[in-house]
């Protein structure tokens, strides 16, 4: 079997991450400005909804990462992680919202020995931070920014008018949503045996179909909540709970500790509200049929009673009908394009090629780069010595998951 480290950490891959870092600083700014000019603005509600929605979002991706940490406390690599873990302020670093740039901390100084010095085993280290991070950034995006986008998006459309915060955070949002998504998708590439297939067209076409299901989506979101804005946590709560037992259903196995698993799940449901995220590895083309129609019946449902409350307030400015189909073309072409991205672009990648990178050559691999770390003799561990397989855990066995559910 190759040599190799089966993983592979470029320079591309650092400065994408770095993007990701300046970008959620930017957003933090974005979102003071917003609140202080909600406050100023006299609308207190809009406020309180913009402070719930950051604190909701930032403790569920800082427990997330807590538990990804504690996990794994004995295989932390980094020294800034391994000097917090030392210290014990583990906990208090997430306690004070910071766990997530703590992981990017630890990419950067792990990021910066393996370009001074190559060093495969390094490589694999950043790649698993790097990846966590993704998905960090996903639950955010769906927990945080599309939450956002609706608020912002329904405000533009009781008040009519548009101002430059609202405009701003809604462009931030839609671009949180967009990186997270692409990020997500290259990150998957790693899984592949040939890297070249995930090419940027692949990854174009993936966020376009996201995009044109999406939007219709959160707008539908947004129209309905601009009308009847007491209903919408009603209507989120009751699809929500359907979709956390559809969830419950498919026995996700994505923690290390099944307690935790709840979470996760519950997770997972709230993305569902806004877009399909893959958890099961069984009929995968029916579960993701059922769940565009319903998804799409639900949408129309929102618009109808937009329409329906529009007419009876003689409130006529956004041509409702034209409004409506122009968003259902929307999705359609979206579901479209998605067929088309799994038909001709979707790169194809079976469970056994996954436990192949996630088990005997990482296995093999890495132990010899251990010895070479660790160790101040020369000897190196022979590849053909045969070493017992370990199982699959912490970073790896999320990636492992993640992307036998992306490929199937």
């Amino acid at each position: 079997m190759e040599e190799t480290f089966p993983f592979h950490f470029t320079l591309k891959d650092y400065i994408f991450s770095l993007f990701g870092l300046l970008s959620s600083l930017l957003d933090i700014g974005l979102d003071v400005w917003t609140v202080v000019s909600f406050y100023q603005d006299g609308a207190h509600v809009y406020m309180g909804v913009m402070i719930f929605l950051l604190l909701f979002s930032s403790v569920l991706v800082q427990v997330f990462s807590w538990r990804w940490y504690s996990d794994s406390l004995d295989k932390l690599q980094t020294h800034v992680e391994k000097y917090v873990n030392k210290h014990n302020l583990l906990k208090a670093f997430h306690a004070m919202q910071l766990g997530v740039y703590l992981r990017y901390a630890g990419l950067v100084e792990i990021s910066t020995r393996r370009f001074r010095q190559p060093d495969c085993f390094q490589e694999g280290v950043a790649v698993n931070l790097n990846h966590d991070l993704y998905m960090l950034r996903l639950i955010e995006a769906f927990s945080e920014n599309a939450p956002q986008l609706t608020l912002m998006m329904s405000i533009i459309a009781m008040r009519q008018e548009l101002q430059l915060f609202t405009a701003l955070k809604t462009l931030a949002a839609v671009a949180a949503i967009a990186l997270s998504v692409v990020t997500y998708h290259r990150s998957m590439r790693e899984f592949l045996p040939d890297k070249r297939k995930m090419t940027w067209t692949r990854s174009v076409v993936y966020y376009l179909w996201n995009l044109l299901v999406i939007a219709p989506r959160v707008t539908a979101l947004a129209l309905f909540t601009s009308v009847f804005p007491c209903y919408i946590i009603a209507h989120f709560l009751s699809v929500w709970m359907v979709l956390v037992l559809v969830v419950w259903s498919q026995k996700t196995d994505f923690m290390e500790d099944p307690r935790w698993e709840w979470l996760f799940r519950a997770t997972v449901g709230l993305i569902w509200y806004f877009s399909w995220f893959n958890v099961g590895s069984k009929n995968t083309k029916l579960k993701s049929i059922i769940y565009y129609t319903v998804l799409g019946l639900d949408t129309m449902a929102l618009l109808g009673f937009w329409w329906w409350k529009m007419e009876h307030a003689c409130i006529l400015l956004l041509r409702p009908y034209i409004m409506i189909i122009t968003l259902a073309s929307l999705y359609v072409l979206g579901i479209i394009l998605r067929i088309i991205y799994y038909k001709v672009f979707h790169p194809n990648c079976d469970i056994e090629k996954i436990d192949e990178l996630n088990e005997p050559v990482m296995t093999t691999r890495a132990a010899a780069c251990i010895n070479l770390v660790e160790t101040d003799s020369a000897k190196e561990v022979s590849p053909e010595t045969p070493t017992p397989t370990q199982p699959v855990t912490g970073a790896q066995k999320r990636m492992r998951t993640m992307a036998a559910n992306f490929y199937l």
